[in-house]
């Protein structure tokens, strides 16, 4: 990576501190393990509450894998087996008495590549709050629809097209409206992997602006291959590398002052 968008990343990040909050998430020795495979190595790390936390390094390095754990995804998979010690607030969420439904409504996640589901655009982000019984009334579903639909910044583009399929909008809003449907459930984390890598620059560019937005009620955790976006978004980043969290620390700390050799040489780019 060249000096002007390190520099640039320097007058970006030195906008953005802000004095560390308390952890909403801790992580303690975490090994995942996909049959005989070591994915992930001993990961020990705390993300604060109320903010945005990258996950950086090359494909095939466990950052994924690790988000995947804080809402308990890897269950899904049979040869998946983890060890350690997850706690959201406090709570164990790997505690077998812990109802794993209802922890995913707490931590929801946006993945990849947009994926609506074949519905209309209202019942996409409905789907959460019906199925959790949150809302009594019609009235009170169409007013928390409205309402994730306004913090995803998505309300103005298609107030007049909720009955649209959800699949007909761009993939950019596509994405605000999985985003949408995330926060209906009214969670305390969101888990995005790569959310923006399906997309253009303009629609990233939108995104990047609502996760700004929601770090003020929300704790969001990204997986990114963008080092530029990491340094944009998020007031802590954390270096994986073969399985290994190699470093973390603030954003402006990791990108400018690496303490780890394999650090700096990711960033400017030796090698990833």
């Amino acid at each position: 990576m060249d000096m002007p968008v390190l520099s640039t990343m320097r007058s970006d990040l030195a906008t953005r501190l802000k004095p560390e909050a308390e952890a909403k998430i801790v992580a303690r020795d975490v090994n995942v393990f996909y049959g005989d495979k070591h994915a992930l190595k001993s990961v020990s790390v705390d993300v604060p509450d109320r903010s945005v936390m990258a996950f950086i390094g090359p494909s095939g390095c466990g950052k994924s894998t690790f988000l995947r754990c804080i809402n308990r995804m890897n269950d899904t998979i049979p040869i998946c087996r983890v060890t350690g010690k997850i706690e959201i607030d406090k709570q164990d969420i790997y505690d077998p008495s812990l109802d794993v439904v209802q922890l995913r409504a707490r931590v929801g996640m946006v993945f990849q590549k947009p994926n609506p589901f074949p519905k209309s655009i209202f019942e996409n982000v409905a789907y959460g709050p019906r199925i959790h019984g949150l809302a009594s009334s019609k009235g009170e579903l169409e007013q928390i629809v409205m309402s994730s639909l306004e913090k995803a910044g998505l309300d103005k583009e298609v107030r007049d097209r909720l009955h649209d399929s959800g699949t007909s909008l761009s993939g950019g809003q596509q994405q605000r409206l999985c985003i949408a449907r995330a926060i209906a459930v009214n969670p305390e984390i969101i888990l995005m992997d790569e959310p923006c890598s399906a997309l253009d620059p303009i629609a990233t560019a939108r995104i990047e602006e609502l996760m700004e937005e929601l770090k003020e009620n929300f704790t969001i955790v990204i997986v990114t291959h963008s080092m530029q976006q990491a340094a944009r978004v998020s007031q802590r980043t954390a270096f994986f590398h073969l399985g290994i969290l190699v470093e973390e620390g603030s954003t402006d700390q990791v990108f400018t002052n690496p303490k780890d050799k394999r650090t700096q040489d990711y960033i400017t780019g030796r090698f990833g």
